[in-house]
């Protein structure tokens, strides 16, 4: 469990099947437990073999240094073969289950991840851009499984995930700051660390979620009530943004952290709810 990161593997879930619901018409049952089942193997997978290339830079993080292969309680062999079987598991339930795109989907978010997010992130900040792209694919993966295309809905899907996790990272390493420089990680966005510059970029990234909240109601998407809340939600988070902007304090980065923990849940919960229950009598009044 401590391997897959389990609680995070089910929060990148819970994006999926969001989307699931909203694109699916008439479905099985048992396509939203395949999907969360592969969904689940490929995102874990993609966190184990995180930790194999990255075991012994987690022994200079006190966030890492208990995990299971720097303690020594799992060898790389055990973690390479438990990791090959969970991610190559994981996508053949995605690609028979469900669909060869979402299959496709899988492959590109685990090698993405594994392959060039991973080794990026010791070289340059840059790695934050490229690491976005894969941790959007989930809600981008749920359309998919839904309707077997990937569609101009699938991408709106995909935009306000991508935007969400510049200030949602950046705002984790600001806090994690001291711990990331023990194993030569540099993640904020400018190169002073935590700074105005990096405070600005947190700041306009997490304003940026404000227009890409209109995008879903511009699709007919979502009704007017979800605009609603996607938007409260989003002034919600921008004002945390402004504050860690005027005080450059970790306290302020922690409460940003936090409000981005809300966020994206409350959004992704309106989205589906409102496609559900609301948007058919909005639309067919």
């Amino acid at each position: 469990m401590q391997l897959l990161k389990l609680r995070l593997s089910w929060l990148v879930v819970f994006s999926a099947l969001t989307s699931y619901f909203m694109g699916a018409t008439n479905f099985s049952w048992l396509d939203p437990l395949w999907l969360t089942l592969g969904g689940f193997l490929v995102t874990g997978s993609s966190n184990a073999f995180n930790q194999i290339i990255e075991r012994r830079l987690d022994m200079l993080m006190a966030r890492t240094e208990n995990r299971p292969m720097p303690k020594g309680r799992l060898s790389v062999a055990e973690a390479l073969i438990f990791s090959s079987i969970t991610g190559i598991l994981g996508i053949v339930i995605l690609w028979i289950c469900m669909n060869p795109l979402s299959g496709m989907l899988g492959i590109g978010a685990l090698v993405s991840y594994v392959a060039i997010y991973t080794p990026l992130k010791r070289v340059t900040p840059f790695a934050v851009f490229v690491g976005a792209f894969p941790g959007a694919i989930p809600p981008l993966l749920g359309w998919v499984a839904a309707t077997g295309e990937i569609g101009i809905h699938g991408l709106v899907l995909f935009a306000v995930q991508f935007i969400w996790q510049f200030p949602h990272f950046w705002s984790l390493a600001w806090v994690l700051e001291d711990d990331y420089l023990k194993a030569g990680f540099r993640m904020l966005p400018a190169a002073d660390g935590r700074s105005k510059t990096s405070a600005l970029q947190i700041l306009v990234y997490t304003a940026g979620l404000l227009p890409i909240g209109f995008l879903p109601f511009l699709f007919r998407m979502i009704s007017p009530v979800a605009l609603i809340i996607t938007l409260l939600a989003g002034i919600y988070f921008l004002r945390k943004a402004l504050k860690l902007h005027k005080t450059l304090e970790v306290a302020d980065a922690k409460a940003l952290m936090f409000a981005s923990f809300i966020y994206l849940p409350v959004v992704q919960l309106a989205m589906m709810f409102d496609s559900l229950f609301v948007l058919p009598y909005w639309l067919n009044p």
